[in-house]
């Protein structure tokens, strides 16, 4: 099959960039219960079973450092991008691994490659946001060449970009699994691109097709290339840092960029 053409490419990733972005600011923004609110009461003091029960599923967000809570607040820059790998990542990687969730007949289907590239694309756009690399441009060309190889030209980059926000999010797809459907079937154009990403190991992808194990073969396998994805996408932004747009303020004592 004939490789894509560059402006091809830019245009696929681009699209699929379009999603991503306006729903990571809803799973980071998003506080309709005002939960995240909550955590930054200096003394709670919940009156009624209502206020107890909100009171408590604040303490949950907050001791996962839910972004938007006081608990991220107090993460490094370093450290919020691990908590995107850690749990968006692996959120995706079971669904990736369970193809079940997404419905009975999509295991007879060959889905894994999509929605592993799909995986990646989310979680490498996720960091790079934390980095300060929020440009679309920028984002574009760092999953063509973490996930593609491939160096894009200023030329192929498509000359303007619709507007992303929450308010633009598909609303059928405003959760990790979903966004994870959604960016998968928008890049299955770039189906002869998806051999270039981070693999699973030959054991892993092996294993993958045997009865009971096979399952939690392909999620170590997908995990582990998931892994090696970051590592190249924080290598790629720490030798691009004209793509960085905004340093995020760090917590004093923090780790420097990509430390």
């Amino acid at each position: 099959m004939a490789s894509m053409t560059d402006e091809q490419l830019a245009t696929a990733l681009d699209k699929a960039i379009g999603v991503i972005d306006p729903l990571l600011d809803l799973l980071a923004e998003r506080d309709p219960l005002r939960l995240k609110e909550h955590t930054f009461a200096e003394d709670p003091d919940p009156h009624g079973p209502i206020a107890r029960v909100q009171h408590a599923l604040a303490i949950a967000l907050d001791v996962a450092d839910w972004p938007g809570t006081q608990g991220w607040t107090q993460l490094s820059m370093n450290e919020r991008a691990d908590w995107w790998i850690s749990r968006i990542g692996a959120i995706n990687t079971i669904a990736l691994a369970y193809p079940g969730v997404f419905g009975a007949w999509v295991k007879f289907l060959p889905i894994a490659t999509p929605l592993g590239f799909a995986n990646q694309a989310i979680v490498l756009v996720a960091i790079a946001r934390e980095y300060g690399v929020t440009d679309r441009a920028w984002q574009t060309r760092l999953l063509a060449s973490v996930l593609c190889g491939r160096d894009l030209p200023d030329e192929a980059l498509p000359s303007a970009v619709s507007p992303v926000g929450p308010d633009s999010a598909p609303r059928h797809g405003r959760s990790p699994i979903r966004m994870l459907w959604h960016t998968g079937q928008i890049l299955r154009k770039v189906d002869d691109e998806m051999g270039h990403r981070p693999q699973p190991r030959r054991p892993f992808s092996t294993l993958s097709w045997v009865p009971l194990i096979g399952a939690p073969s392909l999620y170590v396998g997908e995990r582990l290339a998931l892994c090696r994805a970051v590592k190249a996408g924080r290598t790629w932004i720490a030798e691009h840092p004209e793509s960085i747009d905004v340093s995020p303020p760090q917590p004093a004592g923090s780790p420097g960029l990509l430390a």
